[in-house]
């Protein structure tokens, strides 16, 4: 009764909308589904999808070898929708967004929907007195709606150079204002949704900019957040005359582009965990380890395709090794300069490409095991972590596969079919990416070897 109460005042309040969009992440984090109407929505019987729904590949392919396609008969789940992000949508009045996810045959949320495992592991918490606080920072280029002759990228031409920009132009204002279209767009329309952007800014690459939404309360909601920016991020880019891209690393020589995640937690009497307890330091330190020693199995989440290692060059602000630093942008795990009740850990090495759903869960793996089996998380570093620590994270998407399969700290945690059908869908996607002969190839290898 609850929830047809609340559909009935959503429609009430929002009477011009005709289709809901049905927003179910996929293993790649892409919102997948369908438009229904709000009759469908209405009705007893809950909208059903296949479950091969994720068991695809970035590309929308179907994965045949894994066992929710053919195996099964493609057979339909029921949706379960989660109405508190039931939302009309500013850039298309007639229509509303819901996101939802899969429910096994006894009614239980599906081992493939990562959303659900990401909120089981914010239970794990929830049952040791702790919450969840958290907030991703992504960035993304503004792009020409055309590509070069050669479907390359291009940055739109800047009205202020005459041309198209080529300098860096870290934290520049005018950069802003000639996005001044897009931008306001995209802020007006985030905070419709319920996105509280608390910073703007662009960043170490012509182009690329930064949106920042505050920290939300619990894992799932922050996921959402960062789920519904990219789509917020997209729209306004479209209205505006241009393309948003998240992919990792558009342009050879230029900055990639990264998913920062701050996770801090609280306890039952709403204290900092890491900040405002006389154990707190002991506490960060003991995450910042776990988070260290999973890192290396994790960075087939953090890197998922082929693109995503291209990121990871020295002086880029990616990392390249699993440390940690205080106030320190070179290395793996930052720890901010923070109010005791603000104190948290920044995670700095997923690409904006990730899935906001499995980075987290991630992330918050690592933190768990750090809390439950302690360690130690060696000495900070202090400078540059480029001309200090060698490479130690897998530099390559097999690499990183393999050490998914290998480790056993996200098995821990997180269900090992959901990472099985992780590690088979993305290797199912390198071997199809690695079987393309590339114009490169035919250019160094054609007429000389």
């Amino acid at each position: 009764m609850a929830e047809k109460d609340a559909l009935a005042r959503f429609f009430e309040e929002n009477p011009l909308v005709e289709q809901i969009e049905i927003l179910i992440p996929d293993l790649s984090g892409i919102p997948r589904g369908k438009r229904i109407s709000p009759e469908v929505l209405r009705g007893e019987a809950l909208p059903s999808f296949p479950s091969s729904i994720y068991a695809l590949d970035s590309s929308g392919n179907n994965v045949d070898r894994a066992p929710l396609v053919w195996a099964e008969g493609d057979a339909d789940r029921p949706v379960r929708l989660d109405l508190d992000t039931l939302a009309a949508l500013p850039w298309k009045p007639s229509h509303a967004q819901v996101i939802g996810g899969l429910l096994d045959h006894d009614g239980r949320p599906f081992y493939a929907d990562a959303r659900a495992a990401l909120r089981a592991l914010e239970e794990r918490f929830a049952e040791r007195g702790l919450g969840v606080r958290a907030a991703f920072e992504i960035e993304f280029y503004l792009l020409d709606p055309e590509n070069d002759a050669e479907g390359r990228p291009l940055l739109p031409p800047s009205r202020r150079l005459a041309r198209r920009p080529r300098a860096i132009e870290l934290y520049s204002h005018e950069r802003l204002d000639e996005e001044e279209t897009f931008f306001e767009q995209a802020l007006r329309w985030a905070e419709t949704l319920g996105l509280a952007v608390v910073a703007v800014e662009s960043e170490f690459a012509p182009g690329q900019f930064e949106i920042n939404i505050r920290p939300s309360d619990g894992a799932v909601r922050a996921a959402d957040q960062a789920l519904l920016l990219e789509r917020c991020v997209r729209a306004a880019a479209s209205a505006s005359g241009r393309r948003a891209t998240f992919m990792a690393k558009p342009f050879e020589g230029r900055s990639g582009n990264g998913m920062h995640v701050h996770v801090s937690l609280y306890d039952a009497d709403g204290r900092n965990l890491f900040g405002e307890r006389p154990d707190g330091e002991a506490m960060l330190r003991r995450a910042v380890a776990g988070v260290l020693r999973s890192m290396p199995e994790a960075m087939a989440i953090f890197a998922p395709n082929a693109n995503s290692y291209r990121r990871f060059v020295p002086g880029s602000y990616a990392p390249h090794a699993p440390c940690w630093g205080w106030n320190n942008r070179t290395v793996a795990v930052r720890i901010p300069l923070a109010r005791p009740n603000a104190m948290r850990i920044e995670h700095r090495v997923a690409g904006a490409d990730a899935n906001p759903y499995l980075v987290l869960a991630a992330i918050l793996a690592g933190i768990l095991d750090g809390l439950e089996q302690g360690g130690d998380p060696g000495p900070p570093v202090e400078g540059s972590a480029y001309d200090k620590l060698d490479p130690a994270l897998p530099r390559s998407w097999e690499s990183a596969l393999a050490a998914f399969r290998s480790g056993t700290i996200l098995r821990r945690f997180l269900d090992p079919r959901l990472l099985d059908l992780y590690a088979l869908v993305r290797d199912t996607e390198r071997e199809r990416f690695e079987s393309r002969v590339t114009p490169l190839e035919y250019e160094w290898y054609l007429a000389t070897v």
